[in-house]
């Protein structure tokens, strides 16, 4: 480490500005407004009421918030306005500057510090005084400056970089998505358009209530509507019961592997296959439809589930004031267009192709996406090691984004 830093308490050179919103017309800041990672205000910056129990802050001030799910999302506006009081102004003072604070408590290690502070089981809050007794190494505030100059090219190369990488990554779904949609838009003259339950050999809704469940692990597991997504059905988390609670919640029939699972709300619409022989059984507002062989490919009524056809028809169905879902006997009543069985197979076959493909992308592109996320860590690493340097920044992040 470069000489000239010192250990300071961060309460040394940083407070709470908890000054009470003045009343003026401002920008109201909560915790949905910021981005994580960024530092950005995602939204308008349009006046608002004033709320109680808000918080001043202006350009000065660094916004931390301190609860979870927003826990150690931080802002650097550069307006006035007023904030959550779960949105703590933290108001450096000198020798400390202000981005060099922003930096500083979003590098990895003080976020896991900050973690180990909070308490309550439900919504866990950091205890901010106990941020600000944290050990800070501090230099000067030229060097303060040096860094968060490099900092600042680098993590705008970095951000560029993930942007075209996420938009790359939606680009690739939405082939899909596209191809899959042409599919069942454009299908020939000799498709027919069935009931689903005429071309299923049965269609079966989820017992009505919650069963009974255990600490687990069993061999018995609970199939919820958050497990089923994007046509998959995962059983990394999953509920447990007994053996005998598993038999009663499967009297109507047993799921098997093939099944195509629909959502009816929580959410409206997804879908899934089942491709397991585990023991698995429905947990609520969740339907299974069971493909009749010799009239229907269950992977063509997968795919039919999720395209704009049969989405559309679903919607159109659904029911509810506050939270939208389909009806049990609305399950029965959704339409597909069905061609022959062995045009249904080859085009099945060229959907899983697609798909694969995909899927090979999507990797690459995720696979980058942690990279950078690793990179901006790294230099964050190096920055309050007095490691930092802009040639070797520079040359991190031109081959990250390569």
């Amino acid at each position: 480490m470069n000489g000239g830093w010192e250990t300071v308490k961060l309460k040394d050179v940083c407070a709470i500005d908890k000054t009470k919103h003045s009343g003026r017309s401002l920008p109201y800041v909560g915790l949905e407004h910021i981005e994580s990672g960024t530092g950005r205000f995602l939204g308008e910056y349009s006046p608002v009421d004033v709320k109680s129990s808000t918080f001043q802050f202006g350009p000065e001030h660094v916004l931390y918030g301190r609860l979870r799910p927003y826990l150690n999302k931080v802002l650097l506006p550069d307006f006035e306005g007023h904030c959550s009081s779960e949105i703590f102004p933290l108001k450096p003072k000198k020798p400390l500057d202000k981005r060099f604070l922003f930096y500083w408590i979003t590098w990895q290690p003080v976020v896991d510090e900050i973690d180990k502070t909070s308490t309550g089981a439900r919504m866990p809050r950091a205890n901010v005084n106990q941020l600000l007794e944290f050990d800070l190494l501090l230099p000067s505030l030229d060097e303060q400056k040096r860094i968060v100059a490099i900092l600042d090219e680098a993590f705008a190369g970095i951000e560029t970089a993930i942007a075209n990488t996420e938009k790359n990554l939606a680009n690739a779904r939405e082939l899909f998505e596209s191809y899959l949609n042409s599919v069942f838009r454009n299908r020939g003259e000799t498709w027919k358009e069935v009931l689903v339950e005429e071309v299923c050999d049965s269609i079966i809704d989820c017992i009505n209530k919650t069963a009974p469940q255990v600490e687990g692990p069993t061999p018995f597991k609970m199939v919820r509507t958050t497990n089923v997504r994007d046509g998959r059905i995962n059983l990394d988390s999953v509920k447990y019961v007994t053996e005998e609670i598993y038999h009663k919640w499967t009297r109507r029939q047993i799921p098997q592997r093939g099944d195509v699972i629909l959502t009816r709300e929580a959410p409206m619409g997804e879908v899934g296959m089942l491709d397991t022989e585990e023991k698995v059984f429905l947990g609520q507002r969740l339907v299974s439809y069971r493909a009749n062989p010799r009239l229907l490919n269950n992977r063509f009524l997968l795919y039919g589930f999720q395209s704009n056809c049969m989405q559309s028809q679903i919607h159109a169905l659904a029911s509810g004031s506050t939270v939208q879902h389909m009806r049990v006997p609305d399950s029965k009543k959704l339409k597909i267009s069905l061609p022959a069985l062995h045009v249904q197979r080859e085009i099945v076959q060229r959907l899983d192709s697609l798909l694969d493909e995909v899927k090979r992308i999507e990797s690459i592109y995720r696979q980058k996406l942690t990279a950078l996320a690793e990179l901006k860590q790294s230099l964050l690493r190096k920055a309050f090691s007095g490691e930092l340097t802009a040639d070797k920044a520079e040359d991190e992040v031109q081959v990250a984004v390569a």
